[in-house]
């Protein structure tokens, strides 16, 4: 009877440990910033590598708005950390919660650090008919005339709006920030000319190959090959680079053993031609980290977040 029973239990092992294979079910990725551009190129050819590779889709879905947080609220609020919800993840959300009196969220230990992928590349362009032909005229008249001229970028207190702060205090020079909901909205107010700047990630690119905008500086620590004529903010003294490395996170308490599936997976169609294709056309830098390298990336970063929200005096509150 015992061996009996023992061989009509053996058909039931099969499926059970089926069901526990991961994935056995569609990914869901959250990207808060709206569809367009380097990133959401980027990240829909790595998944659809990576979905091939593991045997299952990534559905991304875009969630714009509250300044790129809205994807972060999704991940501590409601996401269970089974590795079937993740998110891109940028500087802002390890800022975010230094903006605010409210309870948001511990930057590091909120979040499971799957991957960091690349960075921005991010620069400030104006129109090709504007009267500044170089980044020093627009500064020098942003210093003569304070608040009159204005500059778009991605949102209130993200990497781009601290960097152009950072950048005028140097020149004792202040202008109007006119925060958007994405990088491509400041583009079409500059190309409608309801705003006199753009300083933000690289959606200006098309326009600045077609002549209908000027690059005046790249924030990328060398020229740009594309751009070859705007200096870098090193070149022209600034002595910095702003290229906020973004990845990708799930929700705290993702067992080790999925996240390892994923970053080696993700990894895997990170270095395929069709991805670094991709990045060359865009001109990424690399700033590939693993899971505990990232992580550590985070720990080492949230005070120099914390400090220049103080310095500025910033806040959404």
């Amino acid at each position: 009877m015992k061996r009996r029973t023992l061989l009509a239990a053996l058909p039931l092992a099969a499926p059970a440990l089926a069901q526990s294979r991961y994935p056995n079910r569609p990914i869901r990725f959250l990207i808060p910033w709206p569809p367009g551009g380097s990133l959401d190129a980027l990240h829909r050819q790595m998944f659809e590598i990576s979905g091939r590779d593991l045997g299952q889709n990534f559905v991304i879905e875009n969630m714009p708005g509250a300044r790129g947080t809205r994807a972060a609220m999704f991940l501590t609020q409601q996401a269970r950390p089974d590795g079937y919800t993740l998110a891109h993840h940028h500087l802002s959300i390890l800022r975010h919660p230094f903006l605010t009196r409210q309870p948001t969220w511990d930057p590091v230990t909120d979040f499971s650090y799957v991957m960091q992928v690349t960075g921005f590349v991010f620069g400030t362009a104006v129109r090709a008919d504007s009267r500044w032909q170089t980044f020093d005229d627009l500064m020098r008249e942003a210093r003569e005339r304070p608040g009159t001229l204005t500059y778009s970028t991605s949102g209130i207190a993200t990497t781009n709006h601290l960097a152009m702060e950072d950048i005028l205090a140097r020149r004792e020079a202040r202008m109007e920030h006119i925060p958007t909901r994405g990088s491509q909205e400041g583009v079409t107010m500059l190309l409608g000319r309801q705003i006199d700047v753009v300083a933000d990630s690289q959606s200006w690119r098309p326009q600045v190959e077609s002549g209908e905008f000027r690059l005046l500086s790249a924030w990328t620590p060398t020229r740009l090959g594309s751009a070859p004529d705007a200096p870098t903010l090193l070149e022209l003294g600034f002595g910095m680079s702003v290229t906020s490395p973004y990845g990708i996170v799930g929700p705290k308490g993702m067992p080790p053993e999925i996240v390892d599936v994923l970053h080696r997976s993700l990894k895997k169609a990170l270095d395929d031609e069709l991805c670094q294709a991709i990045m060359r056309r865009w001109e990424l830098p690399n700033e590939y980290l693993g899971p505990q390298e990232y992580l550590a990336f985070a720990q080492e970063r949230v005070p120099y977040e914390r400090d220049m929200v103080r310095r500025l005096n910033l806040s959404i509150d």
